[in-house]
């Protein structure tokens, strides 16, 4: 018992962090209606400032907190407001999604680059302003537990935070006003209250507690280093999760419980053993998906969405639905003429390099397909695309030399992934938007905590080698081959678009109840939508390994890196084949030619995880957006030479 007692005190520092970093998340989604992803972003970036004030400029612990908390944090979410997240109040969920994980890529990057420098930096300081650093629990029967003062600060500073949002959301008019408007800020605005400065309130407070939570999250870790912030983000979500998204108090108490079971397990399971390897770091994403899916009211809980959203204009169509004949033929031209001259500048005239860079480009256009269907057509919101892809690829590699044919191994490694895809549907296909989101990046969390480390599947230390088939073995033949499948894969995209399953997707996008009055199965398109999408990606993953000749898991297939895949394709245009082909060429070519001009390869995440701030005005894809334009332009012009073709007023005609 009292083993017990002191693994679960040892529990309870780090159950009030993911308490306080959950009462943030669920802070952003009372207020702003964001689920915000990029809330480790922002605690890192406080952390990062308190850091360097306080061991690299030597400031005192009181400036340094009033810069990097008080100042700092509050003018994040100012910008955040004012420049970015004021245009989404009544966007879609993924365009709110993508617009905060675009965030979370490239603000820690930017902090980085700025000040804070890439290496981690050890023994972060606390806020705790004492000299007596740690505190004796004692037991009646002798025994004694110590937390520092870094645990005490965490601890007393989570309950204080939990107390007077409590206060402010019940007793006062601006937690009232704060609740309003993420209901309709339309309807707000009617009886006049101002939706803008209520908003821009809301972020500074929320960006606040992150930044908070930053600082005193930080020493509990012993570094200050963004992954540990973006792992600690999936607890707090569960804890988040535990509370329904909604009652502050529940998400401390959510965070408490998280943390003590971690403490009690981290105890009781033997050092060393498969549990302890896999199931204490993938605890919180494995509660993640059991409460998404079965915890009561949760499962079953509506978005908030705008009650007056239904006076909207609906979403515009594909610009390509409204090119005159003569257009899309003179489209489809320049298309294979430009697809046409790549392939004979690859084989003709590039070095065995670029040819190499270009088949990398040929193969992630083929992945990126996989959320061009499952999120461009379904309509839904995948973060787990690039763990379908380690699938076919650790599959083609596991099993191209047990088989003694890499051929076989690649169509399993297809299939596998497939099931998959449809395995993870079935059970989700109750929750949608930002609650399938966090179901699957749960589960690809999972993957990467319990399976990757597998010998049977990651490889262990090494990852599992797989050689080319021979007549594929030269880099030209290969490059012949994905291009080939590239346009096979292509083409069925767009006639499953196009076809029943494309129809029925489109109507569910729409409006589901609508189209289930219809007779159409919302169930099995969902399956057959994430089967298809889950196919496409583990082809992909399989080539990738082929590629490189091993399934190289942490390059290429990470959570973080599936992150990114979604927020390229769904910002450039994740509805069409050409959104993802430019999203391939730009994954692949743009660090290249960064690197070319001798500019950092990190800047990569900076800029492509900015164009957020484009997509949040644009929620239907730059791409889609520029052709609309280049459209519209080219309609003005002949509307203008059709005008002076026509015979003046009043003219005679003979």
């Amino acid at each position: 018992m009292t083993e017990l007692l002191g693994y679960v005190i040892r529990g309870i520092p780090f159950g009030c962090v993911f308490g306080l970093v959950a009462v943030g998340i669920v802070l952003a989604y009372k207020t702003s209606g964001v689920f915000n992803l990029a809330f480790a972003a922002q605690a890192f970036a406080s952390a990062a400032a308190f850091y360097t004030l306080r061991n690299d400029k030597e400031w005192g612990i009181l400036p340094a907190f009033l810069v990097s908390v008080v100042v700092l944090a509050p003018l994040v979410g100012f910008v955040l407001d004012r420049f970015l997240f004021r245009y989404l109040r009544t966007a879609p969920t993924l365009a709110k999604l993508v617009t905060s994980l675009g965030l979370l890529i490239a603000l820690p990057e930017i902090v980085k680059l700025a000040w804070f420098g890439a290496d981690t930096k050890y023994s972060p300081p606390t806020i705790w302003p004492f000299d007596v650093g740690v505190f004796k629990i004692y037991h009646p029967i002798g025994e004694q537990y110590g937390i520092d003062g870094g645990q005490a600060a965490a601890m007393i500073v989570t309950v204080l935070v939990v107390i007077v949002l409590t206060a402010l959301f019940r007793y006062s008019a601006i937690g009232l006003q704060m609740r309003a408007v993420v209901e309709s800020p339309r309807m707000t605005s009617l009886v006049g209250i101002n939706a803008d400065r209520v908003s821009m309130i809301a972020w500074m407070l929320s960006s606040f507690i992150a930044g908070l939570a930053g600082v005193l999250i930080a020493p509990l870790y012993a570094q200050t280093e963004v992954n540990s912030f973006t792992t600690l983000l999936v607890a707090a979500i569960a804890a988040a999760a535990f509370a329904r998204l909604t009652s502050i108090p529940l998400a401390l108490v959510g965070g408490l419980l998280l943390g003590i079971l971690q403490g009690i397990l981290a105890g009781y399971l033997p050092a060393g053993s498969i549990l302890a390897q896999g199931l204490r770091p993938s605890l919180p994403f494995v509660v993640l998906f059991v409460l998404l899916l079965f915890w009561p009211g949760l499962r079953q809980k509506a978005e908030l969405t705008d009650p007056l959203a239904g006076a909207d204009p609906p979403p515009p169509g594909l610009a390509a639905a409204e090119r005159s004949r003569g257009l899309t033929i003179g489209t489809w031209t320049f298309g294979g003429v430009f697809v046409v001259a790549f392939i004979v500048v690859s084989l003709t005239m590039l070095t065995t390099h670029w040819l190499d860079i270009a088949i990398g480009a040929v193969i992630f256009s083929l992945i990126f397909l996989s959320i061009t269907v499952i999120t461009g057509m379904a309509g839904q919101i995948s973060l787990c695309q690039a763990t379908f892809a380690a699938v076919g690829s650790f599959t083609t590699a596991q099993l191209a030399d047990n088989l003694g044919s890499p051929w076989l191994a690649l169509v399993l490694g297809i299939a596998f992934a497939s099931i998959f895809g449809a395995l993870i549907a079935i059970p989700s296909l109750r929750l949608g938007g930002i609650y399938l989101a966090l179901a699957t990046l749960a589960f690809a969390l999972m993957f990467d905590s319990v399976i990757v480390p597998q010998p049977w599947a990651g490889g262990g230390q090494l990852p599992p080698q797989v050689a080319r088939p021979g007549f594929i073995d030269d880099d030209k033949v290969f490059f012949v081959f994905c291009v080939v499948l590239l346009v096979v894969v292509g083409t069925i995209v767009a006639l499953v678009r196009r076809g029943t399953t494309g129809k029925f997707l489109d109507a569910l996008r729409g409006s589901e109840p609508a189209a289930t009055s219809l007779g159409i199965s919302a169930a099995r398109a969902r399956v057959v939508a994430f089967a298809l999408s889950a196919g496409i990606a583990g082809l992909g993953g399989g080539l990738l390994a082929l590629r490189e000749e091993q399934a190289n898991y942490l390059i290429n297939f990470s959570p973080f890196v599936g992150l990114f895949w979604l927020v390229l394709v769904v910002t450039l245009g994740s509805r069409t084949v050409e959104g993802a082909i430019q999203a391939g060429l730009a994954f692949v070519l743009f660090p290249e030619l960064l690197q070319a001009l001798g500019v950092p390869g990190e800047l990569r995440f900076v800029l492509f995880g900015l164009t957020a701030v484009a997509y949040a005005k644009h929620p239907e894809g730059l791409l889609e957006y520029g052709k609309r334009r280049q459209l519209a332009s080219i309609q003005r012009r002949l509307d203008r030479r059709n005008a002076a073709n026509q015979p003046a007023t009043g003219e005679a005609i003979s």
